[in-house]
């Protein structure tokens, strides 16, 4: 593997994992449906974006999740809202991405967000009383 692969392995590994790192590992090795995909993924965003000079890690995540915010890519979004709470983020700054996000993106676009982040809270067990505004019966 080329050393921009193996940076982007090491970076991931040490965002998601290691047993995480190593099914990157695995399935960007094989010959199967989407390896090449997961495999520019890794030299791309992982090994040569992530990894530059410039921003800290938590600078990083807060740019992602802005972006995802505004695309609207909540899986995506649950994704790097996990990596920004390993990068150092508090729950108080992801709130403040919502709520700078707001007047460019819009309500809808935060609301979606929220409830996607709150899940991700519950999970780590970071937040449990907030409810979604589904729960309140808001959407």
């Amino acid at each position: 593997m080329s050393d921009v692969t193996e940076r982007g392995l090491k970076f991931f590994a040490e965002i998601m994992g290691d047993e995480r790192a190593e099914q990157m590992r695995q399935g960007i090795t094989s010959d199967g449906f989407g390896a090449a995909i997961g495999k520019l993924a890794t030299d791309y965003a992982f090994g040569a974006v992530w990894t530059r000079d410039g921003l800290e890690r938590k600078q990083r995540s807060l740019v992602v999740i802005g972006v995802l915010i505004a695309q609207r890519q909540l899986l995506e979004l649950k994704n790097h809202i996990r990596i920004g709470l390993t990068n150092g983020l508090t729950v108080r700054e992801i709130e403040e991405a919502l709520i700078q996000t707001l007047p460019y993106v819009g309500f809808p676009a935060v609301a979606s967000a929220t409830t996607a982040i709150v899940e991700v809270l519950r999970e780590q067990g970071l937040d449990t009383t907030t409810r979604t505004a589904e729960e309140r019966g808001m959407l």
